[in-house]
């Protein structure tokens, strides 16, 4: 489960890079041409320097689960890692969803996203509950 989590995260923040070579396209199909928008008037670079900087958030957690999962070689606070990053999904598609909910704001794309970082969520919170549980049991 750790291993496809951090696939994923992977995969999500190669995504984010590659987006910006059609960075207009892929804020609007992420739904947040407004945001960026806004970032844009601050300053051009923004959206680009925000967009680069959630994608190495992305590969963080894409190695995090990979470390966990013995993939790659153990990073600091592992345990700490995995399962904050579990909970950042989770209140992710969790609060945001129920939010949108409560203020009838949700969309199709919206409610994708959210589940998608429920799973991810799921991913992490499972994959490190049965990582730390087969250690203690050992």
């Amino acid at each position: 489960m750790l291993k496809i989590g951090g696939y994923i995260n992977i995969v999500i923040a190669f995504g984010h890079l590659i987006g910006l070579f059609w960075a207009e396209q892929m804020f609007e199909r992420t739904g947040v041409t407004k945001e960026m928008a806004k970032l844009t008037q601050i300053h051009f670079s923004y959206p680009y320097l925000l967009t680069f900087f959630v994608a190495i958030i992305f590969f963080v957690f894409g190695t995090y689960g990979l470390s966990a999962s013995g993939k790659i070689r153990k990073l600091p606070y592992l345990k700490l890692g995995v399962f904050t990053i579990a909970l950042i999904y989770l209140f992710r598609g969790i609060g945001e969803q129920s939010y949108n909910i409560i203020k009838g704001t949700t969309t199709q794309l919206e409610t994708i996203q959210s589940i998608i970082a429920l799973i991810i969520g799921l991913l992490f919170l499972f994959g490190g509950l049965q990582k730390w549980k087969l250690k203690k049991e050992n």
